[in-house]
């Protein structure tokens, strides 16, 4: 993990929030912290500024499914989150950011300045999570309709290697598999929470195909699972 440093005076920038960076300055595959104030309340968010030429595959909030992004933006929310429209939410902040282009959005009740992060063989994975409200997928209740609350882990991959779409889905796939034996290592009686999320991006393949496979045990799968399950297991002992 990097440490969190304090919070520098940034420029106020105008519109629903006021932010501010905190002071990283990471290589462009590797998020942003930066400071905000909506309502009152010091906010913080993770921002990804992946430019043009990249592919994202996510749940997100806003901007999921598979299709070019030019960046990715992770968004701390107040518990309680009383807003019904997290998407437009998400954009708001997004402007604040001057962030061009299409995006993936993710909301998240968990205090951002502890994400954690690994990197193995150039596959970066970043976790913020909240473990106070999980259990197991398979559930006997009934699932709701509708947008849930903010989720609490949420999974942000960048790969140094363009992926075919089938590998995007398939990296998604992985990551919520090293997800889960993280949680379980941890000693903790959950698969997740009803809301995570996973966005993985990587290169635009252009004209070429992509590599086919990021299953576990394929070269890129295999990297993003150990960057997967490092960054969410410790995050998850020091919840357990």
């Amino acid at each position: 993990m990097i440490d969190a440093p304090l919070p520098t005076a940034g420029r106020p920038v105008t519109g629903v929030c006021t932010i501010g960076s905190v002071g990283i300055s990471l290589p462009r595959q590797r998020g942003e912290l930066l400071a905000r104030q909506e309502s009152g309340l010091g906010l913080h968010h993770l921002v990804w500024r992946l430019g043009p030429g990249w592919r994202v595959c996510s749940s997100a909030v806003l901007g999921g499914g598979i299709g070019p992004r030019s960046w990715i933006l992770n968004a701390q929310v107040p518990g309680g989150y009383p807003r019904l429209d997290p998407d437009r939410h998400l954009a708001e902040i997004a402007a604040a950011e001057a962030l061009d282009g299409p995006g993936a959005g993710l909301m998240t009740a968990a205090d951002v300045t502890t994400y954690t992060l690994a990197d193995d063989g150039g596959v970066i994975a970043t976790v913020t999570s909240g473990l106070g409200v999980r259990g197991w997928a398979a559930a006997p209740a009934e699932g709701a309709d509708g947008a849930l609350p903010p989720g609490t882990v949420n999974i942000v991959v960048t790969l140094p290697v363009a992926l075919s779409d089938a590998a995007l889905v398939n990296a998604v796939a992985t990551a919520t598999e090293a997800k889960v034996q993280a949680l379980v290592e941890a000693g903790l009686d959950c698969s997740g929470t009803p809301t995570d999320a996973v966005c993985v991006a990587a290169p635009d393949p252009g004209r070429r195909p992509g590599e086919p496979f990021a299953g576990p045990r394929s070269r890129w799968g295999a990297r993003l699972a150990r960057a997967v399950h490092r960054a969410v297991l410790e995050s998850a002992l020091r919840q357990s």
